[in-house]
């Protein structure tokens, strides 16, 4: 139209609006600093955050404010005896189980529940049974110009980590052995547990149990005992038919673990005493093959009186020419530590440690000595003692075989 200017089409001032809006700062930091202050940082590694039972540091009345001063109000305020807030509060995590101090409810439970009870040791006879001059110099043994003669010769060192036990023959090394104290790990070869069966395997026929140590123990179907009247006639059961998960199962170490493999089971039981051997809930009768006819027969005569009608005995070679009253005393006790071991089962949690066999070196004599020993050097004053009464009361014609070698004395 004639006398109107046209704007030129995309000017800076064709596309401003009339008024500007102002700018949205609500719920936006103001500044940078405070931006920064606002930032949530991700944590890093190397940080470090205060224990968890570490409060703020206690104020003095000079600084104190008065948002420090202020006592909580509502459910949570603490109160005395007159009602009124704030008289005397309870400190974080004391007497609460929180997780400001202190333990929780459930774990001091577990606490509780762990707490097991003395596993049973194993009975030592500390009285020797009266025997006559002639058969306590027979089985003195051979001796030469008033010195005993032997094959063998045992060597027990005590040191502060480990006990070391060697059996020489003339100038050899046959036999070594290395017992750690309160190793409850991995030497617990003959130690009796109530374990739990965590798992079944059909395809290995085998129980993984748990008797408390890092690696559970294997327990396989050739030694598990069960009720022979179960089977039926001309069938055979199955391991998954004989073990179920968390079933309590009694049984005894036959193998020490070995690296990344658990410990070998047995639920047949058996308690290794001087004379004979006792196998608890079992028909076993046997008398060591190492004998001649003729004592088998003497021995045979002396279990039919003190064999006990509910368990199984099988004699060692070690009871050849033993008396009576030697066997019976040797029944009577491994009788009693099984009674102490099925009450012992009864009160306990599984898993438990019911029964401990006694120190390497009061085993190793247990098997191994006898006349053939020419003698047993020990060079600490307490085992000695214990090896010493043990051999009196089992061997009191070998006593004097057990010697002390004192490092202060005597010399290599």
């Amino acid at each position: 139209m004639p006398g109107t200017q046209v704007r030129p089409k995309g000017s800076a001032k064709s596309r401003q609006p009339d008024e500007l809006p102002e700018r949205m700062l609500e719920g936006r930091p103001k500044s940078a600093e405070a931006a920064e202050k606002a930032l949530v940082k991700r944590p890093q590694i190397g940080d470090t955050r205060p224990a968890p039972g570490a409060g703020p540091k206690s104020r003095t009345a000079g600084d104190r404010s008065p948002a420090s001063s202020r006592q909580p109000s509502g459910r949570g305020a603490a109160k005395d005896a007159s009602g009124e807030p704030g008289a005397k509060g309870t400190k974080r995590g004391e007497g609460t189980g929180t997780p400001g101090g202190g333990r929780s409810r459930k774990a001091a439970t577990g606490a509780r529940a762990r707490v097991q009870p003395k596993p049973v040791e194993a009975l030592m006879p500390t009285e020797a049974v009266d025997l006559d001059q002639s058969e306590l110099g027979h089985r003195k043994g051979r001796q030469r110009k008033g010195r005993p003669v032997g094959r063998y010769l045992m060597v027990v060192s005590v040191g502060p980590s480990a006990t070391q036990i060697a059996v020489i023959e003339g100038r050899n090394l046959i036999e070594h052995y290395v017992s750690r104290p309160a190793d409850d790990v991995f030497q617990i070869h003959g130690n009796i547990y109530l374990g739990r069966v965590q798992n079944v395997l059909p395809g290995m026929e085998a129980a993984f149990v748990d008797i408390g140590t890092p690696k559970n123990a294997v327990l396989y179907r050739g030694d598990v005992q069960y009720d022979a009247e179960d089977i039926e006639e001309g069938g055979t059961l199955k391991i998954e038919q004989m073990l179920k998960a968390r079933q309590n199962v009694l049984c005894q170490v036959t193998k020490n673990p070995i690296g990344h493999k658990g410990a070998r089971l047995t639920q047949e039981v058996s308690l290794p005493g001087r004379f004979v051997v006792l196998i608890p809930n079992s028909r076993t009768y046997g008398i060591s093959k190492r004998l001649a006819d003729e004592e088998r027969r003497r021995l045979r005569r002396i279990l039919d009186k003190a064999k006990p009608a509910q368990h199984g005995i099988i004699v060692r070679t070690a009871a050849e020419n033993v008396t009576a009253e030697e066997i019976e005393r040797d029944v009577t006790q491994l009788l009693d530590q099984w009674q102490q071991i099925e009450q012992l089962s009864a009160q306990v949690r599984s898993p438990a440690l019911l029964y401990r066999e006694p120190d390497m070196a009061v085993r190793v004599i247990r098997e191994e000595f006898n006349k053939d020993y020419r003698g047993i050097i020990i060079d600490d004053p307490g085992l000695h003692a214990e090896v010493r009464s043990y051999v009196g009361a089992i061997s009191p014609a070998l006593a004097d075989r057990v010697q002390l070698y004192d490092r202060s004395t005597e010399q290599l």
